[in-house]
């Protein structure tokens, strides 16, 4: 009994990593300007951004960083695999990534930095960047 026991709580949590590992997404990116994700500034370039639930994987050719990110859903599928970027102030700040198909996306919280320009009524404008879905 103990035996199959340990057999069915390994094979729950296998169908767990798998399921898990297919919900998992990368996109690629050039990014043609200076952004803020999260409370970190990267610089313009080629980003890979990959999301594995709630965390998020931010690389470029130099280091990658790992931040939270928050579900977020439209009533549509997305038309294009994107980023979009909230613009205020003559910063960016990297708001969500979409996938082409899906209605779902991931979000990243407001940085302290856009919070204060917010306060200051600074006017927000959206900015998309295609990206491309990479494995």
């Amino acid at each position: 009994m103990k035996n199959l026991r340990s057999i069915l709580a390994a094979l729950a949590v296998l169908l767990m990593a798998t399921a898990a590992h297919a919900q998992s997404t990368k996109v690629a990116a050039t990014v043609p300007f200076n952004f803020v994700a999260g409370d970190r500034a990267y610089p313009a370039g080629e980003y890979t951004i990959g999301s594995d639930g709630v965390i998020l994987k931010i690389t470029n050719a130099e280091k990658t960083e790992v931040m939270l990110s928050q579900a977020c859903e439209s009533t549509q599928p997305s038309a294009d695999t994107k980023l979009v970027f909230d613009s205020m102030g003559g910063s960016y700040f990297l708001r969500q990534i979409w996938v082409a198909g899906n209605s779902r996306g991931r979000q990243l919280p407001r940085s302290h930095s856009e919070m204060q320009l917010a306060q200051n009524h600074e006017k927000s404008e959206s900015v998309i960047v295609a990206a491309n879905i990479t494995r």
